[in-house]
């Protein structure tokens, strides 16, 4: 893989905003039509409709804090893996959620960015017990957590 410094810069420069909460600056890094996915946002479509997402995101996790490594880039895709430390707003439960990150570029800017994580083990750190421990693997609770998020994302519309 031929390393694409521009890539590697452009990524690092959209956790540096995060860790900042500069959503104008994170904002830039993506191209007008990017596409964003992890397990609860599953699939946003366009710059508007995921900047609103890190918006709520930074809004409802008390002191977002990150930090990110191993980012690597080619002239067409790129990965990186961040670690998310908050208080869960609805519990005041501590999470330190683990993230991979897969990238894809256009135009010079990200048009795709899909975030992974262990659903249960975030459940279990932002639920506790019993819900999280219980129910964090069930698709039923899972529907339930993506349904919740998704009508936070529309109010904010």
């Amino acid at each position: 893989m031929k390393v694409n410094d521009r890539h590697v810069a452009l990524i690092s420069a959209f956790y540096d905003a995060l860790g900042r909460a500069d959503l104008a600056a994170m904002e830039s890094c993506y191209h007008p039509e990017v596409s964003f996915g992890d397990p609860i946002f599953q699939e946003l479509e366009g710059r508007d409709r995921v900047m609103r997402m890190w918006r709520l995101q930074l809004g409802v996790r008390d002191g977002l804090r990150s930090d990110y490594r191993n980012v690597s880039a080619d002239d067409h895709t790129g990965t990186a893996h961040w670690t998310a430390r908050y208080t869960f707003s609805s519990t005041g439960r501590e999470v330190v959620n683990e993230v991979e990150a897969l990238f894809r570029f256009e135009d010079g800017l990200i048009v795709r960015h899909h975030d992974d994580f262990d659903f249960r083990r975030w459940s279990r750190m932002a639920l506790g017990r019993p819900h999280g421990l219980l129910f964090g693997w069930t698709p039923m609770w899972r529907k339930s957590i993506r349904d919740r998020a998704t009508q936070q994302l529309d109010a904010l519309g």
